[in-house]
């Protein structure tokens, strides 16, 4: 998906990538940071989003919950959103501050002290019984906890594993109850996804789930509620960061666009120049061919690919092959990954196995595609120095980062 413009606008991560394989500094199966390039990216973005006057609460599952990239962004942008109690944990380790916690995966009751104990920004609640809980440990912590309300996305306009929320026909019944509760206070609305990119133009637009997200605003607003946020997640970058102010969020929560690696990345990649599309790859997958298929096609190790990829091709640094990467179940383990045979060699001997393709096992392979770094069994490798031009290796880390 990725991969042209990565060749594109940041070619020097590649042949990094590539060399460090070679030279076996890591193992197939990791995915390569550009720690420059996402320092450069999420200074992009906060300075759009404060001419904006936007808020922005940074995401860090996708790159692997890197302590090394976390330190980089939150230079920039100082303060995350968590979507689970593990990664709270790890943003704070890093040294972020706490913005949004319950971003998509509500906090565990027994986390509660620890985590309201960071004192975020806000919590968001997916119902009552969550708001009470929170409630109830701000009081004994000895404060009031804002929250946002997770409002019920439209039919068809929420991902399966993600349902949940008040709908939009009970908020008023729900902040009723809310503002009896004494130790929190409204403090505004979220949902999930508000903003999805045409996957043919890559053109940002919202979905109905932001509709609903400013109908729940206007319905607090009108119980006498002020100062309320609007959090927008999904296709944060800054290209979508205008839409977001114009529609009237007062958040957003940045990702893929840190590593650049939204779908508005994948359409234009010899374009660099262009407002639309500021952000630079920073990331490239690289494994290695294991073996190869009677026919001739290639297995690549695999342990890192995420099954909404949209994966296309594979890249052979030693040959130059670029080969179509062949689709696989998302039921079935990613053992290997399996490409198309390349053509064969004129003068090859034609006894199958391989013979005449010019692929070996050991060879390289260097892939881009969408991904969520924290759900794979990846090793992930940081490289600084990029920017002027003496890359070197600075830490290696499993997918939740922990340091290896």
């Amino acid at each position: 998906m990725f991969l042209d413009s990565l060749l594109a606008r940041n070619p020097g991560l590649a042949e990094a990538a590539a060399d460090l394989h070679r030279r076996g500094e890591i193992p197939p199966d990791t995915y390569v940071m550009d720690l420059d390039a996402v320092a450069a990216n999420a200074a992009l973005l906060a300075a759009e989003a404060e001419r904006l006057g936007l808020g922005l609460w940074f995401v860090v599952k996708q790159f692997g919950r890197n302590p090394e990239l976390i330190e980089a962004v939150s230079r920039a942008i100082p303060a995350y959103a968590a979507i689970d109690a593990d990664e709270a944990r790890t943003l704070h380790a890093a040294g972020a501050r706490a913005g949004n916690l319950g971003h998509l995966v509500q906090i565990p009751h027994r986390a509660l002290p620890e985590l309201l104990a960071l004192r975020p920004e806000t919590v968001t609640v997916y119902d009552l019984d969550n708001a009470r809980a929170v409630s109830e440990h701000a009081l004994r912590l000895g404060f009031v906890q804002d929250v946002l309300v997770r409002l019920e996305g439209a039919e068809g306009a929420v991902y399966p594993g993600q349902e949940g929320g008040v709908p939009l026909r009970g908020l008023d019944a729900f902040a009723e109850a809310a503002e009896r509760l004494e130790g929190v206070r409204l403090a505004g609305v979220t949902a999930f996804p508000c903003v999805l990119c045409d996957p043919a133009t890559g053109v940002p637009a919202p979905t109905p789930n932001f509709d609903i997200a400013l109908k729940g605003r206007d319905v607090l607003a009108a119980r006498g509620h002020s100062g309320l946020k609007l959090s927008a997640p999904s296709a944060t970058s800054v290209a979508t960061l205008p839409l977001l102010a114009r529609l009237g969020a007062t958040h957003g929560e940045p990702g893929h666009a840190l590593t650049g690696t939204t779908p508005l990345h994948a359409l234009d990649p010899t374009q660099p120049e262009k407002p639309a599309q500021p952000e630079k790859p920073a990331y490239v997958y690289v494994t290695e061919v294991a073996h190869t298929l009677a026919d001739g096609r290639p297995a690549l190790f695999g342990g890192g690919f995420y099954p909404r990829s949209h994966l296309k091709s594979a890249l052979l640094p030693r040959t130059g092959a670029r080969l179509a990467v062949r689709g696989a179940p998302a039921e079935n383990i990613d053992y290997y990954r399996l490409l198309e045979a390349p053509d064969p060699d004129p003068g090859g001997s034609g006894s199958g196995f391989g013979s005449g393709s010019g692929v070996r096992a050991g060879d390289t392979a260097l892939l881009a595609f969408r991904t969520q770094v924290f759900v794979t069994r990846s090793t992930v490798a940081v490289v600084a120095g990029l920017a002027a031009g003496a890359p070197r290796l600075t830490g290696l880390y499993d997918a939740r980062g922990r340091a290896l």
